[in-house]
């Protein structure tokens, strides 16, 4: 026996544990050494990356990396089973690693506490054979997509979700599609909620991780059909899945026959999210022309000035927490109602963390309202400096 089968035979223990696989021809004592022998990158910690990455700890995956810079919080809970009540503050990776560790000891686990970025997204990829996309935002899926091509094709399990639907693909192996394929060009910045403040139902990540690691684990073994130029569209609503076929674009500007993107990019420039200008800061107050800060609008609360707070959530939202005397016009409703605001005073807008009122305020200002500000922050900001009595989600 060569040093190298030595290194990836089953030991007595694990034979018993993967007893299930071994009897499967599909799968048996190669497949499981296969596995053993295979390493998978997980790119979050979260809603997709926790069913993943404990079903494939279990399935017997040698290596598991995990990159993530997060600490859990209570809104974590809901959704992300690799982590407890008790881990709350914790970092996700220590509480990932525990509760991967606790699955399957017999799993390497490497653990990767920073934020991915174009500077070390090809020297992370580099070591493992399957990446899968755990990320909730467009940036990011776009550098996992152009690194998992730019590492000589590396499969990225892909999958995202939002409310009630799932979506999952493999893109980026050599003779299939790639995410830019079927997205040659991201959404406007704000267009598309995020789940922080869209929300999504508790039970579908679940459901699409482990279609993302079922994914991985047939790529490792080599069997079935994988989702390569497969699009898989989940409604679980109406509880009824979809397929789009995906062809690779010759024309795409990273897998296509002639790339023009050949090393990784700035991409929250490529997805149009830029900073705020230094200019427009002032210093002393951290708020810019726009901006009030949660700690300035209660001072000027305190002092008696004729604000009007104007709150563009949902009515659901609006239920859990609010800002005393505030009056609530759903973002979506403000381009037929925005005549119901008043011309002689100054409006406060607001909503969850600040995304949904700026767009509102760059709404009014389209049609004539002049002297507004936004609330930095939003709701949260305002619970966290001023009126912590109130809960948070």
């Amino acid at each position: 026996m060569t040093p190298a089968a030595a290194a990836t035979e089953l030991s007595a223990e694990e034979i018993k544990r993967y007893s299930r696989h071994l009897i499967m021809p599909e799968v048996g004592i190669d497949g499981q050494r296969k596995l053993k022998e295979s390493s998978v990158l997980c790119i979050g910690a979260g809603g997709l990356g926790s069913p993943a990455a404990m079903y494939l700890a279990a399935a017997g995956v040698g290596r598991i990396g995990v990159v993530d810079f997060d600490v859990v919080d209570f809104s974590n809970l809901q959704r992300q089973l690799l982590h407890g009540t008790s881990d709350v503050g914790r970092s996700k990776l220590a509480s990932a690693r525990s509760r991967i560790n606790d699955i399957n000891p017999h799993v390497q686990v490497d653990g990767y506490e920073v934020a991915l970025s174009s500077e070390n997204a090809l020297e992370l990829f580099k070591p493992y054979d399957v990446i899968l996309d755990g990320t909730d935002n467009f940036p990011t899926r776009y550098l996992v997509n152009d690194a998992c091509v730019l590492s000589g094709h590396k499969p990225n399990a892909y999958g995202s979700i939002f409310r009630f639907e799932g979506q999952a693909s493999v893109f980026a192996t050599k003779d299939g599609p790639c995410y830019r394929c079927l997205y040659p060009e991201p959404p406007p910045p704000g267009l598309v909620p995020s789940c922080a403040e869209g929300g999504v139902l508790g039970v579908l990540p679940g459901i699409i991780g482990v279609i993302q690691a079922t994914e991985t684990i047939k790529l490792m073994l080599g069997i079935g059909e994988p989702l390569i130029g497969r699009f898989m569209i989940y409604d679980a609503l109406k509880m009824r899945f979809r397929e789009l076929k995906l062809r690779k674009d010759p024309d795409c500007p990273v897998c296509g026959t002639h790339p023009t993107v050949t090393k990784l990019i700035d991409y929250e420039q490529f997805c149009g999210i830029v900073p705020e200008p230094q200019s427009t800061v002032v210093p002393v107050t951290g708020e810019s022309e726009w901006e009030i800060t949660s700690t300035r609008l209660k001072q000027r609360l305190d002092a008696g000035d004729k604000l009007f707070i104007l709150d563009v959530r949902e009515p659901n939202e609006y239920q859990i927490n609010r800002i005393a005397g505030s009056t609530l016009i759903p973002l979506g409703e403000l381009p037929r109602r925005y005549q119901e605001l008043p011309k002689d005073q100054e409006i406060i807008l607001q909503c969850k963390m600040g995304g949904r009122s700026q767009k509102a305020l760059d709404f009014l200002r389209t049609v004539g309202f002049g002297k507004m500000k936004n609330l930095k922050g939003g709701i949260l900001d305002w619970i966290d400096k001023v009126d912590p009595s109130q809960p948070k989600y």
